[in-house]
């Protein structure tokens, strides 16, 4: 996904805020804690309730999606049938990619 398209999803997301889309970049990049009062959890937990997987896809790797893909995340989540959605992801996700380390 290009950086302009990223960028407005950011925008999107964060209608009713006053957090830019360069403060949600620095906190996914590690260069800040917060953006407002949401830190990086939070962050992904409202972009899993707002955007479709295929979009989370193309902002975020596998990788970093199997990161922030936690039980804590996917517990907090509003709405039980996104929890299922989410649990099954966060399930094949352990199966298939292996842990590095």
């Amino acid at each position: 996904m290009n950086s302009n398209r990223k960028t407005e999803l950011y925008r999107q997301l964060m209608w009713d805020y006053t957090i830019s889309e360069k403060e949600i970049e620095d906190v996914f990049s590690g260069r800040k804690e917060f953006a407002g009062h949401y830190n990086r959890f939070t962050l992904f937990r409202k972009i899993l309730e707002t955007y479709s997987w295929f979009t989370i896809l193309q902002i975020f790797s596998i990788e970093e999606i199997k990161e922030l893909l936690t039980e804590e995340v996917i517990k907090s989540l509003r709405m039980a049938s996104l929890r299922k959605q989410y649990e099954f992801v966060q399930k094949r996700l352990q199966e298939v990619i292996p842990v590095t380390g």
